[in-house]
This record gives C-alpha cells, structure tokens and sequence, in this order.
C-alpha cells in the first residue's frame, strides 16, 4: 500500500514537470522583451493629443490687442499730458504767489490768505482729477482685458472643434512648459485664425 502510494505520488509528480514543460515550451512566440522595444519605438512617432501657445507670441502678433495696448497708451498719454499740464501751471501760480509775498504786494492779509487758499484748493484739485483718471484709466485697462480673454476664450473652444486636443496649455516666457516639441506650438496657427477673423469683423 505504502509502495503504491509512493508510486501515484512519482507519477503525478512527473504528470505536473510534463504539463509545465508543455505550458511553457508552447509559448515560444511570446517575446515580451520584442514587444516592449518595438512599442517604445513607436511612443516617438505618437502625437498627444495636447497643444500649447506662447501668450507673449499671442499678444504681440494678435491685431486687436496691439489695437488695444495702442489705445490704451494714448489715454494714458493725454492723462499724463493734462495732469503734467495742471502741475505746470499750478506750479507758476504758486511761484507768482510767492514773488507778490515777498514783495508785499497784497494789500491786506485777508487778501494775501484767499489767495493762499485758492492755491490749495488748486492743488486738491489736481489730486482729484489725478485719482479721477488714473480710475478711468484702469476701468478701460480691465474692460479690455476682458474683452481680449473672452475674444481668446471663445475662439479657442471653436479652434478645438477642429483640432480635437484634449488640453491647450497657455505658455508665458517659458515660465509654464521648460520644453516641449516644436509640433505642440499652435501659436502661429491661432494668430494666424484670429487675426484673419478679426479683419472680418472690423
């Protein structure tokens, strides 16, 4: 009895060795290492489905925000124009007061304190019509910023419908994307479409 197991037990052993053997000896056309390289061989010649512009590029090349950083420099330029204007004037009133107090030319001192206060009321004004267009200066800034974004926004869901990327990344000065590959750069090709649709709409 003892014999006849230890018997069954040799033959099943040498049962498992021979399926094992046949199990593995059948899968000689598997070669995982082949397949491993030959897909890295192929990552290479694979476009992802992402894409990136360079925001300075954009702004730069893009006619309606060159339009608008024109616009914008020339309303800063007449507030500068008229502020340095009022500060020049004011300035001569003030040395012109200065002159007459010196020469004791105001007939009285109520005469000479109407006039000191009239200088300071100028002065205050100055400041107000400063604060005033600086105000207006930076509400047209934010209206035109808004603007812009919109127009890049809602032009770049309808640029996707065509290109189908899974994700547009923005790049400024490299600060956002260290590297990446020439043919993830769609910058040329979106001032090129907004620039044209632009024209159309002027």
């Amino acid at each position: 009895m003892k014999n006849l197991l230890l018997i069954f037990n040799a033959v099943l052993a040498i049962a498992v060795i021979i399926l094992f053997v046949l199990v593995l000896g059948g899968r000689k056309d598997i070669q995982p290492h082949t397949e491993v390289f030959r897909a890295h061989d192929t990552i290479g010649s694979v476009q992802l489905p992402v894409a990136f512009v360079n925001i300075d590029s954009l702004l730069i090349n893009y006619q309606f925000a060159r339009e608008a950083n024109e616009m914008l420099m020339r309303k800063e330029e007449s507030a500068r124009l008229r502020l340095n204007t009022g500060a020049r004037q004011l300035q001569e009133a003030a040395n012109d007061f200065q002159r007459r107090l010196d020469a004791n030319a105001f007939l009285s001192r109520e005469r000479a304190e109407r006039e000191h206060a009239n200088l300071m009321q100028q002065q205050q004004n100055l400041q107000d019509l400063e604060a005033q267009l600086m105000q207006e200066l930076f509400t047209e800034q934010q209206r035109v910023n808004e603007q812009l974004r919109d127009t890049i926004t809602n032009f770049m869901a309808e640029f996707n419908e065509r290109r189908n990327f899974e994700i547009i990344f923005s790049n400024t000065g490299n600060d956002n994307i260290l590297h990446a590959k020439k043919k993830y750069d769609v910058t040329r090709e979106v001032i090129d479409e907004l620039n044209a649709r632009f024209a159309t709409r002027r």
